[in-house]
């Protein structure tokens, strides 16, 4: 027969035996370490980085100003100068859709050699997971500078450098989701006698192609606000713009294209999630 102990009598205890319920002195002292040696880490960042509250106020009054520059946002009153912002919006989508699409397709068949469901190989598998390590150390900004010496200005460089580092985001993000099928599907193929690129076909991609989808889809969400920043550096598009209005004091300017950028990727992100809920609802029901 157990007896059940009520909230009281554990209070009671806790107060007569307090040691009893307080953990072991090693993990206090451990868990004290740690929090000391952070905060030690935040201080020195901190000083080390030059903050300070005279800084912050000077800073927080001369962003005032800028702000104060900005409004009210510039309405352009001629077609030409518009169509000149319409066009450096084209330019950034179109290098965020090709150079999510090139990636996603070299990363796809990639990706399968990086699953070790499918690639039973360890050191091939390792050799190809690391290849994806060392694609995505280099940043998309770092690779966009390094193709604009290569191929000059123009959203071409903005292209490849989106494609090269979506291969390596895109190749681990689709192996892992690989990785997280259900293997009830495959087993079921391959006991009524299908081969293994039956099992790979009718079993793992129903399973896999909604999740590839979503990751594909955030990613060149990412990619559009990505571009933006490509085009600060010259790889064309809204961001070269927008770079140019603020060199040259055109504050107004600036924050017109800025609510353009913003309203350009609010659009992007309905659209995609109105995407998601079609093609993933539908796939979730042929499964």
């Amino acid at each position: 027969m157990q007896t059940s102990i009520s909230p009281t009598d554990v209070a009671a205890w806790r107060e007569k035996m307090p040691e009893a319920f307080r953990e072991p002195l090693s993990v206090r002292l451990r868990r004290y370490a740690l929090f000391a040696a952070f905060a030690a880490l935040f201080g020195w960042c901190l000083y080390d980085f030059g903050f300070s509250p005279e800084r912050i106020i000077a800073g927080l009054g001369r962003l005032g100003r800028v702000l104060s520059f900005m409004f009210p946002p510039h309405v352009w009153t001629e077609w030409e100068q518009f169509a000149d912002i319409l066009n450096g919006l084209g330019e950034t989508l179109s290098m965020a859709f090709l150079g999510t699409v090139l990636g996603a397709l070299i990363a796809f068949p990639l990706s399968f050699l990086g699953a070790k469901n499918i690639n039973r190989l360890p050191l091939l598998r390792f050799g190809v997971r690391r290849g994806f390590d060392i694609i995505r150390a280099f940043e998309t900004l770092i690779l966009a500078l390094v193709f604009i010496r290569a191929f000059g200005l123009g959203p071409l460089p903005g292209v490849l450098a989106i494609a090269v580092s979506e291969i390596g985001v895109l190749a681990k993000l689709y192996a892992e989701a690989i990785e997280n099928i259900s293997k009830k599907p495959v087993e079921g193929v391959v006991a009524s006698g299908g081969s293994r690129m039956q099992a790979v076909r009718f079993a793992m991609m129903p399973q896999v192609m909604p999740v590839l989808l979503s990751i594909t889809l955030y990613n060149f969400e990412s990619n559009v606000r990505s571009g933006t920043i490509l085009g600060i550096v010259g790889a064309g598009g809204i961001g070269f713009l927008l770079s140019d209005r603020i060199g040259a004091y055109r504050w107004d300017e600036a924050w017109s294209i800025i609510f353009l950028i913003i309203a350009m990727v609010y659009v992007i992100d309905a659209l995609s999630a109105a995407i998601r809920t079609r093609f993933i609802g539908t796939m979730g029901t042929t499964r």
